[in-house]
């Protein structure tokens, strides 16, 4: 199983995951992230052999990518292929190439449940390369939008996010919505490995397929949860 995270978005432990994941969803400048980290993290992933993403978001650095906002599927494409597009150059640089592309935050949530945003991030997938790959919520509109459009699509689960008994995350705003604890994201992670499911915050047990892991950089527990997962799962 691929294990991610989203790096370049402030947090100091960027380098120091590299050593656990295999591929990096990095912040592309809207949300996060500026054009000297990009380069630097293209750099670095490099040296580690892992693989490199683009981590489009919406236009909204105040709210971190995280407030919701009404956009149009053609907004959808134009925002991944502005954001990935410039990333997409300074891997071309480095010598190197896109691999994927995940998005993020509220554009990864709404387009999970909206099949005319999650067609625009597709669309602009397939037009970055039919090689690049996108990362989507397991089960959702994105991965139907990805085979509509006959994209390369891996389904992302979550070590350290609850999920809703839809098959959603739950959102950050709940109790309960990010894990803390290493023990129950350990927990979490094996139990999609090994049996294709997962235990809803309600209790209910959800069918998953699990072909790419996140963790989320921006955890406090991120380099941790990432160093014993990586080894459970070896």
């Amino acid at each position: 199983m691929d294990i991610n995270s989203d790096m370049g978005e402030g947090m100091s432990n960027d380098a120091e995951l590299l050593h656990y994941i295999s591929s990096t969803n990095i912040a592309c400048g809207w949300h996060a992230g500026d054009p000297a980290t990009m380069k630097q993290l293209v750099e670095q992933a490099i040296q580690k052999n892992v693989l490199i993403g683009a981590h489009p978001g919406f236009p909204d650095l105040e709210g971190f990518g995280r407030r919701e906002m009404e956009i149009s599927e053609e907004d959808a494409y134009n925002y991944v292929i502005y954001q990935a597009g410039a990333l997409q150059g300074f891997a071309n640089a480095a010598g190197t190439k896109l691999h994927h592309v995940k998005p993020h935050g509220a554009f990864y949530n709404q387009a999970a449940k909206n099949i005319q945003l999650a067609r625009g991030i597709a669309r602009a997938v397939k037009d970055l390369g039919r090689e690049v790959i996108l990362y989507g919520l397991a089960g959702s509109c994105l991965v139907d939008a990805a085979n509509e459009l006959k994209v390369p699509v891996w389904q992302e689960v979550f070590a350290d996010r609850r999920y809703t008994k839809e098959g959603f995350l739950v959102p950050r705003t709940q109790a309960g919505a990010v894990i803390e604890d290493e023990a129950a994201a350990l927990e979490q992670v094996m139990q999609m490995a090994k049996k294709g499911q997962v235990t809803a915050i309600d209790g209910s047990i959800i069918k998953i397929q699990a072909d790419t892991l996140c963790i989320h950089g921006d955890n406090p527990h991120a380099v941790e949860f990432a160093r014993k997962i990586q080894a459970a799962l070896a």
